[in-house]
């Protein structure tokens, strides 16, 4: 039973005798041992963190900056219990693109409704960790059943498709250059080993940078990468900050993304438990508020919508190591990242048809993730529910099934979401009649 708000970390000398040493919550290892793993999650988190806001058209450097920010906000929420590290979320991609109508390129100059809409999917999600603080979450469970939770996700990925093929159809070049990067993506995912293999997307996407610097600014067969913004770049400077916009129809379109959040972070802190062996769905509650106050903060100032990283489980997984202070560490190196024009300006030197295929893979893996939730809890498909529940869900979700309501319009992922939850609902009515 904790007697502090947060633990009393209990120092742990790392051994290297064959054997891995399992690194409680409440323990650490020496400092130089602790930054030096702090770093290792930094880089797992990296290109995803990166790559979403540059989807979206959203200024990279400032969403590193909010991501340690809404770190360290979880890491209080939490009382230091939980670890995890908050990077930007996936799931606000294709919604943030439709409201704002971002062409694909360049900053996102209507940045300012998404924001809008960040920030209600932010509150909602506090809103639904505050009744889970009261009532538990067996009532998430059930609303969300697996088949639900795989098809939520799986749309995701779907529905972003045809944006990520259209960014890079614009020439024969791009074309080539984008399937050169999921190449490269794809050998680095195969041939590897270790952290290089968890690293795949972003050693793939440096492989494919090269790649292209030769062919275009060496060979004159593309458009060439422009190095002058690195070097008329500062060092140190003040992130960008944006003013958030609130339309009701963008912040009814992006609220439901909570939803998907949920459900992610669910899943973030069963898999904590079971690798950790505590239990910590006490601190489930506090963990969705945490999320949702770094989302809403976050949209605040112009960063992307947060939650909790799949690639910082890969790593406590693979090092057996889960002190909670290294993401502290993480969340520091962030913020020192977000106060450097220069590493912005990197960023933005990345090609369209590099980031086009880099996106390829990414929403592919969304809707991979999707089905493994199914396969890993067994989904039944010879249930007709599940079956019919998965079926339309997916449909919905990549044909993009938009409802209107007067000017309110429900898109293709909003119209999945709630159409998955309210089906199954529907169509379990007649076993709970038998029970």
């Amino acid at each position: 039973m904790a007697t502090t708000y947060f633990p009393r970390w209990r120092l742990r000398e790392s051994t290297d005798d064959g054997q891995r040493q399992v690194i409680g919550t409440d323990e650490r290892l020496p400092w130089p041992q602790t930054i030096a793993m702090g770093f290792q999650h930094i880089v797992a988190m990296f290109g995803a963190t990166v790559l979403a806001p540059l989807l979206m058209g959203f200024d990279p450097n400032l969403a590193i900056f909010m991501s340690g920010v809404g770190t360290l906000l979880f890491f209080v929420f939490v009382g230091g219990r939980v670890p995890s590290y908050l990077g930007s979320s996936f799931a606000f991609i294709g919604l943030v693109i439709l409201v704002s109508g971002y062409s694909g390129q360049g900053p996102n100059a209507n940045m300012g409704t998404a924001l809008g809409g960040i920030i209600a999917c932010g509150v909602v999600y506090a809103l639904i960790g505050l009744l889970v603080m009261v009532i538990g979450t067996a009532w998430i469970e059930k609303l969300m059943p697996p088949v639900v939770t795989g098809a939520v996700v799986a749309v995701i990925g779907l529905n972003l498709a045809p944006i990520a093929v259209k960014g890079v159809s614009g020439n024969n070049f791009d074309a080539w250059m984008a399937l050169v990067t999921i190449s490269c993506v794809g050998a680095v995912a195969v041939f590897t080993r270790g952290m290089a293999q968890r690293l795949l997307i972003l050693i793939g996407l440096l492989l494919s940078y090269a790649i292209y610097y030769f062919l275009a600014n060496v060979g004159g067969l593309g458009k060439p990468i422009d190095f002058g913004v690195i070097a008329n770049a500062a060092w140190f400077g003040v992130p960008h900050f944006v003013t958030p916009v609130f339309k009701a129809d963008a912040m009814a379109l992006l609220a439901p993304v909570a939803i998907i959040l949920v459900a992610e972070n669910l899943g973030h802190i069963k898999a904590v438990s079971a690798m950790t062996g505590q239990n910590l769905d006490r601190y489930m509650g506090r963990a969705f508020v945490g999320d949702g106050v770094a989302t809403i903060l976050s949209g605040s100032v112009g960063g992307t919508g947060v939650t909790t990283y799949a690639e910082n489980i890969g790593v406590m997984a693979a090092t057996k190591i889960y002190s909670t202070l290294i993401f502290v560490v993480a969340a520091l190196i962030a913020l020192v990242l977000g106060f450097s024009p220069k590493f912005g300006a990197i960023i933005q030197t990345i090609p369209g048809a590099v980031l086009g295929g880099v996106s390829i893979v990414v929403f592919g893996l969304i809707t991979v993730a999707g089905a493994r939730i199914w396969v890993e809890n067994k989904v039944d498909f010879s249930d007709n529910r599940n079956l019919i529940v998965a079926a339309v869900t997916l449909v919905l979700g990549a044909g993009d099934f938009t409802l209107k309501l007067g000017q309110f319009a429900l898109g293709g992922i909003g119209t999945a979401t709630f159409g998955a939850i309210i089906l199954y609902a529907a169509l379990s009515l007649r076993e709970s009649r038998k029970n």
